[in-house]
């Protein structure tokens, strides 16, 4: 959008993190083209009529992964044990009884509960297409709208991520709950999804949901759909190790190095879990600059196994972070999981500082969405931005200057304060100014689609 300067609102941040440290009263001006239009350091006190945010205000938290339905799965699949594969019966008999009215219902209050802990942008890997047994709505793209339409009633931007699911593994037709996610083909799913626009709020990209539901004949077409748009192209990756054998058997190559093959890795490129990965795999990642994004808590939520973060981001791969299934919806503890989770498997603790950890859950989480200008706390960036409470029984005591450790190592989603999207105050106080009573909606719309 055109950069206009008007100022229309001042915001006084008490402590702001600024990339590499945190700054102490800072005021930032907001245009009436929702950017940041001026960042003033060294304002002891709030300039007159400037909105004044008390704790440590961030970039807002990018949210790289999402299924917005799964959040109706929260505590049900907790039960007793399991594995993936059992875990996704039930996601699978959640998904049946999804139509738009309803989708767009959960969506817009799973939407809400992510404004409430600071994410002000969401990439929703969207599978779920059509009525049950495949059959297209009037308008093809009914579920799809419903999701961008719901960001927008809950006040944050997304990218819509259509998802070409085509079959049920290498060479198996879709079963009876898949035939809602496929559209036969490739070149089926491109013409549909060419139909779906970019908004204000909203951009299109595109997923292919894994190798084992696109066939290798068929991924380039995805790929250079994505390619044609300069749009955002995610794939699940080495999830299991089941899908890492399958690969093997039928086409005597990893999951990453067909997708190398068919020329689906690159810097527009997100590799989702990237779990069970091999050294080759590792290097071809990191030398096409593929991105990675983790989503520990459902990967341990799932028992999928501690991905290789590390030596990712030092083969040349960004990291992003994203809450999956929704077991928890926190990007901050999706953060803190990344470094913990590999002290664990290593040993030996400080992979990441926390900078950097802030980094993936801001800045780099927007890149891998296409939001290229939203994620940092400077002049001409979008204006959106969260603020951390600093006075929490999580947070108290903790030192201004070290925000960032506080906010990584110690703060919660229950610790946002107040969340700005293009400059609009949609969480204040700790509450959603656009949606009364989240907790409620949540409860009711989860309620109607269990039946």
């Amino acid at each position: 959008m055109r950069f206009k300067g008007h100022v229309l609102k001042t915001y006084w941040l008490e402590h702001a993190w600024l990339g590499t440290h945190v700054e102490p009263g800072v005021a930032l001006d907001v245009a009436d083209d929702g950017r940041i239009s001026a960042l003033r350091t060294g304002a002891e006190t709030p300039p007159p009529g400037a909105e004044v945010l008390r704790g440590l205000t961030v970039p807002g938290l990018a949210n790289a992964h999402s299924h917005a339905f799964h959040r109706a799965l929260r505590s049900t699949v907790q039960v007793g044990s399991g594995t993936f594969w059992t875990w996704r019966d039930f996601m699978y008999k959640v998904a049946q009884n999804l139509t738009p009215d309803s989708y767009f219902a959960l969506a817009r209050a799973v939407y809400a509960e992510m404004a409430l802990a600071g994410i002000t942008a969401v990439g929703e890997f969207h599978y779920v297409h059509h009525a049950p047994g495949g059959v297209p709505y009037a308008d093809p793209n009914a579920m799809g709208e419903a999701l961008i339409a719901a960001a927008a009633e809950a006040g944050i931007r997304i990218t819509l991520l259509d998802t070409a699911y085509l079959s049920a593994g290498f060479g198996e037709a879709p079963n009876p709950h898949q035939l809602r996610f496929s559209d036969g083909t490739a070149d089926a799913w491109a013409e549909r999804a060419s139909a779906l626009k970019p908004r204000e709020h909203a951009l299109i990209g595109a997923a292919i949901h894994s190798v084992r539901a696109v066939p290798a004949d068929q991924l380039a077409t995805v790929a250079a759909w994505a390619s044609e748009r300069r749009a955002p192209l995610h794939v699940h990756l080495s999830e299991q190790t089941a899908e890492n054998d399958a690969c093997l058997a039928a086409h005597g190559l990893t999951p990453t190095q067909l997708l190398a093959e068919h020329g689906v890795l690159g810097p527009r490129t997100t590799g989702v879990h990237n779990t069970h990965l091999t050294d080759a795999d590792i290097a071809l990642l990191g030398s096409t600059t593929t991105g990675t994004c983790m989503c520990p808590t459902t990967e341990r939520d799932l028992a999928d196994g501690i991905g290789p973060a590390v030596r990712l981001q030092r083969a040349g791969s960004p990291l992003s972070l994203g809450s999956d299934s929704h077991a928890v919806i926190d990007l901050l503890e999706e953060a803190r999981a990344m470094e913990l989770n590999e002290r664990l498997s290593s040993r030996t603790r400080g992979h990441w500082t926390a900078n950097a950890l802030l980094t993936a859950a801001t800045e780099d989480g927007h890149a891998a969405l296409g939001w290229s200008e939203a994620g940092r706390l400077e002049a001409g960036a979008l204006a959106d931005f969260t603020t951390i409470a600093l006075d929490s029984v999580r947070t108290a005591g903790a030192l201004p200057r070290l925000g960032a450790e506080t906010a990584v190592f110690a703060a919660s989603a229950a610790d946002v304060r107040h969340t700005v999207v293009g400059g609009r105050h949609i969480v204040r106080d700790g509450s959603h100014t656009l949606i009364e009573d989240v907790p409620s909606t949540l409860a009711a719309t989860i309620a109607a689609l269990r039946g």
